[in-house]
């Protein structure tokens, strides 16, 4: 019997609505997991960009992106370093400073099943 421990899967979002934070990926129950690829991607007009990782408890959080100013069609990749999750911490992304704001996000990760007991 071969059991697989792991799993690598791509999240994505869509932020079309301005200030509105979307999540981007949830660790889920009995996972650890090594987010390896972030990306987004304005295709809207001049936006502003925030990505926050947040912990399991949603009150501790960093500001993994602040502010970030973007034009049309101007794009951010994060690929040289890995985040590790722990269950229930997430990832969001949030477009500001645009009426009709549309920033796609990606995030790929490896997650790693975490045996209870």
């Amino acid at each position: 019997m071969i059991v697989k421990s792991t799993r690598k899967i791509t999240s994505t979002v869509s932020c079309t609505v301005e200030d509105q934070e979307e999540v981007l990926y949830t660790c889920p129950a009995n996972c650890r997991a090594e987010m390896s690829l972030l990306f987004f991607s304005n295709a809207n007009g001049n936006t502003t960009v925030d990505v926050n990782w947040y912990r399991q408890n949603g009150t501790e959080h960093i500001h993994i992106v602040g502010g970030k100013n973007m034009v049309g069609g101007e794009f951010v990749q994060f690929s040289d370093g890995v985040i590790v999750f722990e269950t229930g911490d997430y990832m969001t992304i949030m477009a500001s400073g645009n009426a009709t704001p549309h920033i796609d996000a990606l995030g790929t990760v490896e997650e790693m099943f975490v045996p209870v007991g």
